[in-house]
């Protein structure tokens, strides 16, 4: 299955409604996943929990995470990151990185209703963390299904198929 080139996953990363899925580990070791609003900042996947939130009390305790950034249709393009998030801002200095808030919200909704958003729950603390991409102990992994006149074969990674045999089936059209 073809992967995405550095600048295809720059490109796919700054495109507006994409949702991030991030996965925690709660305090009991059960994984826990939330998907939410992000930016692509800085070479950063941005993201900002609220106060309260249990994603948050797990990346504060272990800032070890798994994220899926993808699409729903053709080509079903998909970035697959696990590292450790960094604080960036802890809860309550929201005003010194409100107006990156304002740019992740409007990624998701209009720009009014991003604006009435932000300013209606800017009394509400939030952190601001983030994974960079190229850090250090970042694992990435990208793929999407082949599209043209590429190889069909490359719907599956060979190593899916325990022989031979359906791989020629699918590149011979069977």
């Amino acid at each position: 299955m073809p992967g995405l080139t550095n600048d295809e996953v720059e490109s796919f990363l700054h495109e507006p409604g994409h949702m991030l899925r991030l996965a925690t580990l709660d305090a009991d070791g059960m994984p826990r996943v939330v998907p939410i609003w992000y930016v692509y900042d800085e070479g950063m996947i941005k993201f900002t929990p609220r106060a309260r939130s249990v994603f948050l009390d797990n990346l504060l305790r272990d800032p070890r995470c798994g994220m899926t950034i993808d699409e729903a249709e053709l080509p079903y393009r998909k970035v697959a990151l696990q590292g450790r998030v960094k604080l960036l801002y802890p809860t309550g200095q929201d005003d010194a990185w409100r107006d990156l808030y304002r740019t992740i919200a409007k990624r998701y909704v209009e720009p009014e209703a991003a604006d009435a958003y932000v300013d209606n729950t800017d009394d509400q603390p939030r952190a601001l963390l983030g994974l960079s991409l190229h850090g250090e102990g970042t694992k990435r992994v990208t793929w999407r299904m082949p599209v043209g006149d590429e190889d069909p074969t490359g719907i599956w990674h060979r190593r899916y198929f325990l022989d031979g045999t359906k791989m020629a089936n699918i590149a011979d059209g069977v």
